[in-house]
């Protein structure tokens, strides 16, 4: 940390046996708690509100929860693909790999419950199981792009904001005008390719243990694969434990991939279980909508979008469950980025700017046409053995690997 200091002992380059905080940690660590004892407070409240209450406030600690794991393991999609293409490092991918792995564990437990006999012919109530074709692909491909441009995945760009990266804001308004030319050309495809696409989910042809041992023989296949290219790791500290050392792996260090992974797949499962599969785009989208519903720019425009079940838009007046989500994501990231010295406004160019509003209109209209985004549509929906999010994510990989390679990610 730049203003914290360790006691005598580093400074000399002995293992370190207590903290000296300066001023400026001593007050951002003040702001941090004050901000997580904001979103504890105002779970409590939305829990003793009619209807949705429980709902709303479990979606808020959720996002908190994501927007902690995101910002300590750096868990963004495009940055994590973006060191295994342009540096052969894929250490950081063995947090999709262990977040899809644990997730797909948890996911069958929650499946057994919900509909026990997997080859009955129906599927499991609002999973992110969606339509297999070509849209999905060039939808995949886009919002790859997207990401290239923008410099982050959307739920990259909602945690890197509680970073206080510039960028982030013009992505996400981008993405809301994507997602208004994902609606626009909705009719086209759906009538055209999407209501006749196959609704591919692996436990209806290989039941629940059959599916699982797939995916999992998959998910160790690519992991094998990928042990070649990570990178030597420094030798473990044999120091004792201290308050210093606990201090650098909480809020200092990357946590491991594998320990991020495991996180982000519990919190997955939770979810699903006690709400709805994760998803960040669900509010984005709902918001674009309403705001061309209201318009009359929408009419008969959107036949099926509504039957399908992933990060759907709806007519909305208030914020969702959803929505309450994504500021607990983004609230959470701040929260664990004060402390440890890493929220600071990056600097932001014309360029970056433009490009970043632009990656953001092809992430919005991809997701839009996908159902979902590299959190809803990959992580959940592979964990829930669909074979969409299988596809959906190696169009994302061809779209970020053209991007870097066309040099779009230089913004």
């Amino acid at each position: 940390m730049a203003d914290s200091t360790l006691g005598g002992g580093a400074l000399r380059g002995a293992a370190p046996t207590h903290l000296v905080i300066s001023r400026g940690a001593a007050l951002r660590t003040a702001v941090a708690l004050v901000v997580l004892g904001g979103l504890a407070a105002a779970a409590l409240a939305l829990h003793t509100t009619p209807e949705r209450g429980a709902a709303s406030s479990f979606s808020l600690l959720v996002g908190a929860a994501l927007g902690i794991v995101f910002q300590r393991g750096r868990f963004c999609f495009f940055c994590i693909l973006r060191d295994f293409i342009e540096n052969r490092n894929s250490g950081p991918l063995f947090a999709i790999l262990s977040a899809l792995a644990v997730g797909s564990v948890g996911y069958v437990i929650v499946f057994g419950i919900f509909l026990p006999n997997a080859a009955s012919g129906r599927l499991p109530p609002g999973a992110h199981i969606g339509p297999v074709s070509w849209v999905l692909v060039a939808a995949g491909a886009a919002f790859g792009l997207g990401m290239a441009l923008s410099g982050a995945c959307i739920s990259g760009h909602l945690y890197r904001l509680g970073e206080g990266y510039t960028r982030a804001p013009f992505a996400l308004v981008g993405s809301l005008a994507g997602f208004g030319l994902g609606f626009f050309t909705w009719q086209s495809v759906y009538v055209g390719t999407i209501n006749q696409a196959p609704v591919a989910w692996l436990p209806a042809t290989f039941g629940y243990g059959g599916a699982l041992v797939v995916h999992l023989t998959v998910l160790a296949a690519l992991g094998l694969l990928l042990l070649r290219f990570v990178p030597e790791q420094p030798a473990a500290d044999g120091g004792r434990f201290t308050l210093a050392r606990l201090h650098k792996i909480v809020l200092g260090d990357r946590w491991n991939p594998l320990v991020t992974g495991a996180l982000v797949g519990l919190i997955g499962v939770f979810a699903y279980l006690r709400v709805e599969p994760l998803g960040v785009t669900s509010q984005l989208s709902s918001l674009s909508r309403t705001v061309l519903e209201n318009g009359g720019l929408l009419a008969g425009r959107l036949n099926g979008l509504d039957s399908f079940a992933g990060c759907a838009a709806v007519v909305v007046q208030t914020i969702t469950d959803n929505g309450l989500l994504i500021g607990g994501l983004v609230l959470g990231s701040f929260a664990v980025a004060l402390p440890g010295n890493r929220f600071q406004l990056s600097r932001l160019t014309l360029p970056g700017a433009v490009t970043a509003a632009l990656g953001g209109v092809f992430m919005g209209w991809g997701s839009m046409l996908a159902l979902g985004c590299t959190v809803g549509t990959l992580l959940s929906g592979i964990s829930a053995f669909a074979v969409s999010g299988w596809v959906f994510g190696a169009a994302v990989f061809g779209g970020v690997w053209l991007g870097i390679k066309l040099r779009l990610h230089g913004g």
